[in-house]
């Protein structure tokens, strides 16, 4: 008797741990990027996120990398069909797919990050950045730098959402320095994400006409400005992570986004039962900063601002103007 009890007990505690382990195996978190994600920091953070948030709800993880819009469509059925649990994507890339195909499967949730769209079914969710915060503060930089009194920055397309770079840069310059020039060229073409050969060559007829300090927001074009920085000698500035360790003798700082974090943040408060979660994040919630801000990894960082006292002074100082609303830096977004 003993040995049945104990028979059916094992047997009993392994349906048990199978049926947990079809549980977990049953969330699916797929990742789709709006472009290959090769060397863009932005994507590669995309996809760090949504295999982080998996490893933390037990749930298996997968990227989907898209060549095109067909791609793009075609990778967020796939996901779906695949029974996904969350599909996140990144970019205005995903605005109309989404707003198509969610209504359909509204057991499935979505989450656009980066981007977000008007009516919004409950099982779409946004995480969005103020990125202008901190290129505001690049731009302040940039104006105590130049020797010129003519800045540049080159980013992707003309849309509203890259003014939130190239503006929220301008006005920081402007705001810093009276009568500095600023000029902003846009990389265009085809593949304007993803081509650093059309970046150098505005990077390069920037500096030719003047500047001597660009910041570059051309995502996968940004090594592009940085052989243009080497080339023609000038300082340079870059987006999302570290890219410092490229061009050391150039680079001064760049922005922050932590596009992992804000991933996590967002399935947390879907995974509470959420509808149509949104968030937005700054300086003071720390989805946005600039190398310099803190201390952690500064010195190790490679960027010419770790030796420059007096402008790390003077970016904190506008940052905590900013962090404590003394200070409010307009949305360029909403004025394109």
């Amino acid at each position: 008797m003993k040995s049945w009890i104990s028979l059916l007990a094992g047997a009993s505690l392994a349906v048990l741990g199978a049926a947990s382990a079809a549980q977990a195996q049953d969330k699916l978190f797929v990742y789709v990027s709006p472009d290959p994600i090769g060397v863009n920091a932005f994507l590669k953070m995309g996809q760090t996120g949504t295999e982080a948030a998996a490893a933390k709800y037990g749930a298996e993880a997968k990227t989907f990398e898209s060549a095109n819009a067909a791609a793009r469509k075609e990778n967020v059925e796939a996901a779906i069909n695949e029974g996904a649990s969350v599909v996140v994507v990144a970019g205005f890339e995903f605005n109309d797919v989404i707003a198509e195909l969610a209504p359909t499967v509204p057991d499935t949730q979505f989450l656009i990050v980066d981007q977000c769209i008007d009516n919004r079914p409950d099982n779409v969710h946004c995480a969005v950045f103020r990125e202008y915060e901190a290129t505001y503060l690049i731009g302040v930089v940039a104006a105590m730098l130049t020797e010129t009194n003519k800045v540049g920055v080159v980013s992707a397309l003309d849309i509203p959402f890259l003014h939130r770079y190239t503006d929220g840069y301008a006005m920081g310059a402007k705001a810093q320095k009276e009568g500095v020039e600023v000029d902003i060229r846009w990389v265009g073409g085809e593949n304007p994400f993803a081509d650093p050969v059309r970046a150098k060559e505005q990077a390069l007829a920037i500096r030719s006409a003047g500047s001597d300090v660009i910041f570059t927001a051309t995502s996968g074009g940004d090594f592009g400005v940085f052989e243009a920085a080497k080339e023609a000698d000038f300082k340079a500035f870059a987006v999302d992570v570290n890219l410092c360790p490229e061009a050391p003798e150039h680079m001064v700082s760049g922005t922050l986004k932590r596009v992992d974090n804000a991933i996590l943040a967002a399935i947390e408060a879907i995974d509470a039962g959420g509808k149509q979660t949104f968030s937005t994040l700054g300086l003071k919630e720390g989805g946005m900063s600039i190398i310099g801000l803190a201390e952690d990894g500064l010195a190790d960082s490679q960027c010419l601002i770790t030796g420059m006292p007096d402008v790390l002074a003077r970016v904190r100082e506008v940052a905590a103007q900013i962090e404590d609303g003394s200070l409010v830096i307009a949305d360029p977004m909403t004025a394109n």
